[in-house]
């Protein structure tokens, strides 16, 4: 069995903002896993605001493949106890996953019994900028696409949802807060955000501040984000979140993934997907997932310049299944 890993940089179509943060390009690790004539692939780009760099992840990736070299074997249940949650883990598992469905002919999706895949709708999502600029994009964009992500994280949020809202008033809309607001400032905008119909709100307030929710008064159910990434943070989000965004880079993998979602539709907590930046190649295993996901934010892919040969080809927001030369 040998690994490799090589950093790739794609180019945006444009600059994507966020509350902490102004991306220009996605910058993913990729890994190559090869054993008996077969290969499988993973990508991940990290979790940044945890320090999962792709320097970091490559250094991971260093010491596993070294292993390898030694005469070391992998499966999934021992990468979890040989690398943390985060991108590193995330790769080399659907890597894993992927090799596993070429070397037996059996797809993941089989044998994660999801399969056969549906075709899914994911919302779309509009980093920030002024409000007009926001209110411009969002009435062309729901010429297209029917569903709406919208990133805030300072005074003009408000400004930013009645901007979208009068452009699009058709459209679904959902917002991200990353960790921008305080809990005073939740409970005066939800009464608005409810009145301009936003169906969902990630992450108001800052990780480690999550008991303050116990105080939340609106009417806008609330998604966990940065404060969920694998089953260990489920004790901190249950009854204060209606909802929990399951990454497959927080979580390092679609196999913990998917056992994350299982335990947390077992404690009442309700689903969404959401990815990091990347190609068709690290969203593929998040189909899988999110076919139990109420929620589907995989649009990534669609922020850039080129995405991989093989990719999704979304069709007005809508994923549907990849074939197996891209993944599982």
């Amino acid at each position: 069995m040998r690994l490799t890993a090589r950093r790739r940089v794609h180019d945006l179509i444009e600059p994507f903002v966020i509350a902490r943060k102004a991306y220009t390009e996605a910058v993913v690790v990729e890994v190559e896993i090869e054993a008996d004539g077969a290969i499988g692939r993973g990508e991940a780009a990290g979790v940044d605001y945890r320090g999962d760099t792709p320097d970091r992840m490559l250094e991971q990736l260093g010491d596993l493949s070294e292993r390898l070299e030694r005469g070391g074997r992998l499966d999934r249940e021992a990468l979890a106890a040989l690398l943390p949650p985060g991108g590193a883990r995330n790769a080399v598992d659907c890597a894993l996953w992927d090799l596993e469905a070429k070397r037996s002919g059996v797809s993941a999706a089989v044998r994660a019994d999801l399969a056969p895949l549906r075709t899914l709708e994911t919302f779309v999502t509009l980093g920030m900028d002024t409000p007009q600029a926001m209110g411009a994009k969002a009435r062309r964009w729901t010429a297209r696409y029917a569903a709406l992500k919208v990133k805030l994280g300072d005074a003009d949020d408000m400004a930013r949802l009645e901007a979208i809202r009068a452009a699009a008033p058709r459209a679904r809309l959902i917002a991200d807060a990353n960790q921008g607001w305080t809990l005073a400032q939740l409970n005066d905008r939800a009464p608005r955000m409810a009145a301009l119909g936003v169906e969902l709100l990630e992450q108001p307030l800052p990780v480690g501040r999550d008991d303050e929710l116990f105080d939340y008064r609106g009417a806008v159910p609330l998604c966990a984000d940065e404060s969920l990434d694998d089953r260990a943070d489920l004790d901190r989000v249950v009854g204060r979140y209606a909802f929990g965004n399951i990454k497959l880079d927080k979580a390092g993998g679609l196999t913990e993934a998917l056992a994350l979602a299982d335990a947390a539709r077992a404690r009442g907590l309700r689903l969404m997907v959401g990815c990091m930046e990347g190609t068709s190649l690290g969203i593929a295993p998040a189909l899988l997932l999110a076919q139990t996901c109420e929620i589907v934010d995989l649009d990534c892919p669609m922020q850039l310049v080129r995405d991989v040969d093989g990719g999704f080809g979304y069709l007005d927001g809508w994923l549907r299944p990849n074939g197996p030369d891209l993944w599982g």
